[in-house]
């Protein structure tokens, strides 16, 4: 149950992360109906190249460390650009404009969640599991 609580938290941050810079930078694009899958796509090969790209960082590129997030987040972007039809990032401005916000949005709703979550999990308990 913790996994899956995990994980969703995990998509929704990221989708408040590329909502924001939907809404904030002129020129990114995502077609409403190709949000979620946009989203998941997203979500998919962060969790996938964030540690490649750590461990890279770790071996070969150690002042890449402390902006761990940011470079897997503009990696994703511009692969998830590549990939998905609904999704158009503009130029080399808006793509790094969308990777700050994706990330400082990312960020903003991993810290306010975990509330969420906790509580979710309360009632999840109270209500489906089998009294010991």
């Amino acid at each position: 149950m913790q996994t899956i609580i995990s994980a969703l938290l995990y998509i929704v941050a990221n989708a408040v992360g590329l909502l924001i810079a939907k809404l904030v930078i002129p020129g990114f694009q995502i077609d409403f109906w190709s949000f979620i899958l946009v989203v998941l796509v997203f979500s998919a090969i962060l969790a996938v190249l964030t540690p490649l790209i750590r461990k890279f960082s770790e071996s070969s590129a150690k002042p890449l460390m402390g902006g761990i997030a940011l470079v897997s987040i503009a990696v994703c972007l511009f692969l998830t650009n590549l990939i998905m039809a609904g999704m158009d990032m503009g130029g080399l401005t808006n793509w790094i404009a969308a990777t700050v916000l994706v990330w400082i949005g990312s960020l903003a709703a991993t810290f306010l969640l975990p509330p969420v979550s906790k509580q979710a999990r309360k009632y999840y308990d109270k209500s489906y599991k089998a009294p010991k």
